[in-house]
């Protein structure tokens, strides 16, 4: 029977290489895009095999590109390849693969920050969120000016079980700078300890997988690459709403290289700051005298659920934004400027 699937099993047939196809549409990369192009198609088909078995999954790649991931995610037997790509110039290159491969490849014409992917695949493939996850895999080389917001709008999804995560613990397979691949898996302590280490590592199993040089890529980014893989959570390691969580994690780093009380501090309105912010690291039993890097997930954890008691305590609490307060303050003469060089996310 093992013989029997090999046989069944899709290639794609022969085509004009990567750097063919680019030169064949005249396509160049846009620098104001951030758009950088894979070609060498040994480390396309590494990603994919990194992203795990994908033998009759359906795939969702973003930011296709010329399509160099795009051919190797095909050669892997997937049942569907759905792409979403922005750029009309990339068009006819993805449509001489589907030609390639018929009933493979659906392309979209669209924003991968706003195309709802939620009715793209069938409803049988759906898992409960407890369950293993479900044959569905996001895969991309995203645009370094996208991928930040783009993960963070995905966590999100994750943490509401909505979007891409409608089916289940839907994977992620993705390409950033290296350091922001760092910060996503740095751990407790580490200098590269971040926003993006506390909020992906909450809801996702992260894994920096490989870094592929930047010579790899046309036109040569002035950065190394790296590949990382997310797995949801069963269950978040903090249970509280993404946007108490995000508004906690942001304000702690805000001063990254001061003592903690510092940026959380921000939490709360100036008349009220010194007592609260007191009041907060002491009901979350946390020193105030660490910096943010040495903030574990359990201590992020403890703020969390003492902020969102605070916030029932006094429903006015969340709404509060320290810039606006600020903002305020220098209309009227009042305010101080802050030290640029200690507000770092």
């Amino acid at each position: 029977m093992a013989s029997a699937g090999k046989l069944g099993s899709f290639r794609l047939p022969p085509l004009p290489t990567i750097r063919e196809i680019i030169k064949l549409f005249g396509l160049r990369a846009v620098k104001q895009l951030s758009q950088n192009f894979l070609l060498d198609l040994r480390l396309t088909d590494k990603i994919v095999r990194k992203a795990g078995s994908l033998e009759d999954v359906y795939v969702y790649e973003v930011g296709p590109g010329p399509g160099g991931i795009t051919r190797s995610i095909l050669n892997a037997n997937v049942a569907e390849l759905l792409v979403v790509e922005k750029d009309t110039r990339f068009i006819p290159g993805l449509q001489m693969l589907s030609d390639a491969a018929p009933g493979k490849l659906r392309i979209v014409h669209g924003d991968v920050l706003t195309y709802k992917v939620e009715k793209a695949f069938p409803d049988h493939i759906r898992r409960q969120w407890d369950e293993d996850p479900p044959n569905v895999h996001i895969i991309g080389n995203l645009p370094f000016s996208v991928s930040t917001p783009l993960i963070i709008k995905w966590l999100e999804n994750v943490s509401l079980r909505d979007g891409p995560f409608i089916y289940g613990r839907t994977q992620m397979t993705l390409t950033f700078q290296k350091e922001v691949a760092e910060r996503l898996v740095a751990t407790t302590g580490s200098k590269q300890r971040s926003r993006l280490s506390i909020m992906a590592q909450y809801l996702c199993k992260v894994e920096h997988l490989f870094t592929i040089p930047g010579k790899a890529f046309v036109p040569k980014p002035e950065v190394d690459v790296g590949v990382v893989h997310f797995t949801p959570l069963i269950q978040p390691k903090i249970k509280q709403p993404f946007k108490l969580v995000e508004k906690v994690v942001q304000n702690a780093f805000q001063f990254r290289r001061k003592y903690c009380h510092r940026g959380l501090g921000m939490l709360f309105p100036e008349a009220q700051r010194l007592e609260s912010t007191g009041r907060l690291l002491q009901r979350a039993d946390i020193d105030p005298t660490l910096r943010p890097i040495h903030l574990s997930l359990m201590h992020f954890k403890s703020l969390c659920d003492v902020y969102r008691k605070m916030c029932e305590e006094d429903p006015q609490l969340f709404a509060y934004n320290f810039r606006d307060e600020l903002k305020q303050k220098k209309r009227k003469g009042q305010g101080k400027d802050e030290d640029p060089e200690s507000w770092e996310s």
